[in-house]
């Protein structure tokens, strides 16, 4: 579901890092059915057989929590990383192909939801017609680069481009005006980068240079196989890189993108032309069909302040071969095989350490779902969703609020001015649960049988026009940022609303039959962390409205960066793959929601059991429970490959530390396990926000 990415959705994980980072895998024979044995069995909110009882909990949570799990559960060779959220994502997708199979035979009977979702699975998975097609299928997006005569037609190319799906140069869409966030301006972002962050081009570390050194190779073999010769597409590919070099160098760096600040420029249109007159940007704003404005958000202006020099020194030709190369990469997933093997050769293996192809089911599976999601999560709801997990998650929700509310009122560093401002905020935050009131409607786009590439361009223009037509209109806070079938939840700041879509909802976060323990520990603290986003470095510059705005005393906002400083620093202690420290700052927000959620979801446990004589179960007390939910939720496996992109690049902290780095800061921890003064999960100098 395609979302302006200068608005900022902040999730309980980030899955996947993104099309570069676990690349679309090359065809592969399609496993046993799916309701034969090898179904993938679900599994419970807690599994004893998880724990490794070696370990005391005190010296290491996570490992006495997961030990068992991480042991009998080694990253499958088609994944870079295989955890709890993606042992729910598996059978997840399981049941989506259960239903894509079943509608994907032509019938005259099928209504419009399920032809649509039915032929677009089905051309996804016939190999034979793409084979047969080869780059004629990408021909028309090629000739029309070809095409380009002058600088001056770029405008016009760049629209055509973004609206069928590639991501050239820079972004343009609709988002909430963070100074008046009912209504959607329209806005225009960095971009134009095929590595996973601007560091990549500009920084010398190991991690970088060896990627850029095998970059071009992988940017030449894919002009190779659009039919250059080995020398034109060497020479092709350095062109490549010498633009994204540029565009990486005028690129705001990703920790400073977390200030609202820093990514909100309202400039006139005419502003945005003296910035970058070297484009045609009323030409472009007509091709790309927006409707008239006079105003928009330029995230970060010193961008396409470099943008334009290098649309000034390169020559046309270079133009044309960097559009050509982003609408071969981008178009690279339903392309024959060849082009998808040499993909996932290089965003699959060199940077994410995947040693095999994922099954091509899967693909289409998740291209569905991307292209078609409200299509196909009506059906996924119908399958999966009752009314009893909403009811029961709404009832979880209220005690987190009310957990919340309680926190806000007894914290120590706080005024009672911001108090009263931030409990005005929690009041405001609304709630959605499973799935959208109202679904969308894809009556306007036409999906042929047969026709991939088609189909996936004119789902992107699709969705292009309807993201465009926002602007100026008034946001519907009822729209969803993720598909239902997500394992994934968000906080949206500039709408104050947190979301949890039905996919989320189930075993290891969510059971009907389990213990409120181990449920508060789950899907409770996943609750609280989108809850205390609202609260964290980014959501706390935003007010119940949704405008950016200061709501903080001077005192109050010097007390709390002082606390989330102490978080920054001590997640920043933390490193993976042999020494690459994490980056307490870009998982700021994150940490200070894992540390405020599983806080507030324990004090919502001791309400909800207040009174209540609770006996021990599988030998653990209620809180012990709690901890054990929480920690079994994280438990995972990473190549180093992966673990050093998301060092870099994903704003969630790896599993370990989310598990340990949560409750060494937590003295109902340190009660719950009787932990000794001193013991490695006993932090001396706690840190504690919320």
């Amino acid at each position: 579901m395609r979302h302006f990415l200068v608005v900022i959705l902040v999730a309980v994980v980030l899955a996947p890092l993104s099309a570069l980072a676990q690349a679309q895998p090359t065809p592969a024979p399609l496993p046993p059915d799916p309701t034969d044995v090898n179904k993938p069995r679900a599994v419970p909110g807690f599994d004893a057989a998880a724990l490794d009882r070696s370990v005391a909990p005190c010296d290491d949570f996570y490992q006495f929590a997961c030990g068992g799990w991480i042991k009998n559960n080694p990253v499958p060779p088609d994944r870079p990383r295989y955890g709890r959220f993606d042992e729910l994502t598996e059978r997840n997708q399981t049941t989506l192909r259960t239903i894509l199979d079943g509608v994907s035979k032509p019938d005259p009977k099928r209504n419009v939801i399920d032809q649509k979702i039915g032929d677009y699975y089905a051309t996804c998975m016939d190999e034979a017609v793409i084979e047969k097609k080869g780059v004629a299928a990408l021909k028309p997006q090629l000739d029309r680069i070809a095409a380009i005569k002058t600088k001056a037609e770029l405008a016009g190319a760049l629209a055509h481009l973004h609206n069928a799906g590639t991501s050239a140069l820079f972004r343009f869409g609709a988002q909430p005006d963070f100074k008046n966030a009912k209504v959607h301006i329209a806005a225009v972002d960095q971009g134009g980068l095929a590595l996973p962050d601007r560091d990549y081009y500009l920084k010398d570390e190991e991690r970088f240079a060896s990627v850029r050194k095998q970059y071009p190779g992988h940017v030449q073999k894919m002009f190779e196989l659009l039919g250059d010769a080995p020398d034109a597409a060497a020479r092709e590919a350095q062109v490549v890189l010498d633009i994204e070099t540029v565009l990486a160098r005028a690129a705001l760096e990703r920790v400073k993108r977390r200030d609202p600040a820093n990514v909100y420029h309202k400039l006139k249109k005419e502003e945005l032309a003296a910035l970058a007159p070297g484009l045609d940007w009323n030409a472009y704003f007509a091709a790309a069909g927006a409707p008239p404005f006079s105003e928009l958000n330029v995230a970060w202006p010193d961008f396409f302040k470099g943008a334009n020099e290098a649309l000034s020194q390169k020559s046309l030709d270079d133009w044309k071969t960097y559009l050509r190369w982003h609408a071969v990469h981008d178009a690279a997933p339903l392309l024959p095989a060849a082009f998808v093997n040499a993909n996932f050769d290089f965003y699959g293996k060199t940077l994410t350490g995947a040693k095999e192809l994922r099954p091509r089911w899967k693909r289409c599976v998740d291209l569905t779902d991307d292209q078609l999601g409200d299509a196909l999560g009506q059906r996924y709801v119908e399958k999966t969703f009752g009314t009893e997990g909403k009811e029961r998650t709404a009832r979880m929700v209220a005690a987190l609020e009310g957990a919340l509310k309680e926190d806000i009122r007894n914290l120590p560093w706080m005024t009672d001015t911001t108090k009263q401002r931030a409990q005005v905020k929690l009041a405001a935050i609304a709630n959605k649960i499973g799935y959208p009131e109202k679904w969308r409607d894809y009556s306007r786009l036409e999906v042929v049988r047969g026709d991939a590439i088609g189909n996936a361009e004119r789902a992107s223009q699709f969705e292009q026009a309807r993201d465009l037509a926002k602007i100026g209109k008034p946001v519907d806070p009822k729209e969803w940022g993720m598909t239902p079938p997500t394992v994934n939840a968000y906080y949206n700041p500039l709408e104050n609303n947190i979301n949890f879509p039905a996919g989320i909802l189930q075993p290891p976060f969510f059971e009907r039959t389990m213990d409120d323990a181990v449920n508060f520990g789950g899907i409770g603290a996943v609750i609280g962390h989108e809850l205390t986003h609202g609260f964290d470095d980014q959501g706390r510059k935003f007010g119940p409205d949704g405008n950016l705005t200061d709501w903080w005393t001077e005192q109050d906002g010097k007390e709390f960066e002082k606390r989330a400083s102490c978080i920054a620093d001590q997640y920043s202690e933390y490193t993976v793959a042999g020494g690459v420290h994490l980056s307490g700052r870009l998982t700021l927000g994150e940490n200070t929601a894992d540390n405020g959620g599983l806080r507030i979801a324990h004090m919502a446990l001791e309400e909800t059991l207040k009174g209540q004589s609770v006996p021990l179960k599988d030998g653990f007390t209620a809180e012990q429970r709690l901890f054990l939910g929480w920690g079994q939720v994280w438990c995972q496996n990473e190549t180093e490959e992966s673990a050093k992109l998301r060092a870099q690049v994903d704003p969630h902290s790896p599993g370990r530390y989310r598990a340990n780095g949560v409750v060494s800061n937590m003295p109902e921890f340190k009660e719950a396990f009787s932990c000794a003064k001193g013991a490695p999960m006993v932090r001396e100098n706690a840190c504690r926000v919320w």
